[in-house]
């Protein structure tokens, strides 16, 4: 009976210092899909945070900052493959916020790190531009000619596709304006019946005289603020208006960009990590800009 009891006893002294030893504690990374980023003291750090447990894992590439992950080439993409630092903390906080953690050259004396775990990596990035001209056109619709490549369909021939056009016809009216039913779709408003939408359509009121002409009032390339008859509305609506003065130049026109940026991180090395390779997933905030082209009149 004493012997059996202590073999019971050891079995469990060994067991209970075993699972205590935190080395052997197996953790497998379940964070959500997007990623931070910030300018750490040595270089670019993206991090991401949860609460519940508290855990964070970040990657730090030193001599590297935001600006080079949007340096994208003539095919709108960008990709790069860096040497880095990956690292996975626990806290006994029961929140936690990436800011303090990670983008100041303090950090906060209230994060308590209960463990910290640091390895090599490469960090291997990749960016793709994505434009839009935002004129609630679907981009099935922009591809007019339906063979299923945006980049060859310049309605007005001012240089820029249409899915980048705010201004299809090259009218001078905005295209998201030539939604007069205010429908929240363009396509459907065609004021002469001819079968051609007006945001497609330069001759809006089919009078013979180009909506972009129908600006006797004033030279401002907004034929909108040209009105006649209060009662009908705009001139280049009005068939009766056959006033006509010639543009002379296309209105300034805003491009929308999106840069979708994605990080995949491997030859992670970490004892207690499930894996050695890990998707972090898709840049959060800071991802949007704009452009600005006047195109050339013709």
């Amino acid at each position: 009976m004493r012997k059996l009891f202590f073999v019971v006893l050891t079995l469990s002294i060994t067991c209970f210092f075993s699972c205590s030893d935190g080395d052997i504690i197996e953790v497998k990374l379940d964070f959500g899909n997007d990623f931070s980023n910030c300018q750490g003291v040595t270089g670019l750090v993206f991090y991401k945070t949860k609460n519940d447990p508290s855990e964070s894992v970040s990657v730090i590439i030193n001599s590297f900052n935001l600006d080079d992950v949007f340096e994208v080439g003539d095919d709108k993409t960008f990709s790069t493959t860096k040497s880095g630092t990956f690292n996975y903390r626990s806290y006994s906080n029961t929140s936690i916020s990436g800011g303090n953690l990670f983008c100041n050259d303090i950090p906060s004396s209230e994060v308590n790190i209960i463990s910290d775990y640091s390895s090599n990596c490469k960090a291997n990035i990749n960016t793709i531009l994505i434009e839009d001209d935002n004129d609630e056109v679907p981009l099935a619709l922009e591809d007019v000619n339906g063979d299923g490549n945006l980049e060859n369909d310049d309605t007005d021939g001012d240089g820029l596709w249409n899915y980048i056009d705010i201004d299809d016809d090259g009218d001078n009216i905005l295209t998201i304006d030539e939604d007069l039913n205010d429908d929240g779709d363009p396509t459907n408003d065609d004021t002469d019946n001819d079968g051609i939408p007006n945001y497609l359509d330069d001759d809006d009121d089919g009078d013979g005289v180009k909506t972009r002409d129908e600006e006797s009032d004033s030279q401002d390339q907004n034929p909108t603020n040209d009105i006649t008859n209060s009662d009908v509305g705009p001139d280049y609506l009005n068939k009766d208006v056959l006033t006509s003065v010639a543009a002379t130049a296309y209105r300034a026109h805003t491009i929308y960009q999106t840069y979708v940026v994605t990080l995949t991180v491997t030859g992670i090395s970490i004892d207690i990590l499930l894996q050695d390779e890990y998707d972090f997933g898709e840049l959060s905030g800071g991802t949007s800009d704009t452009r600005t082209v006047t195109p050339e009149f013709n």
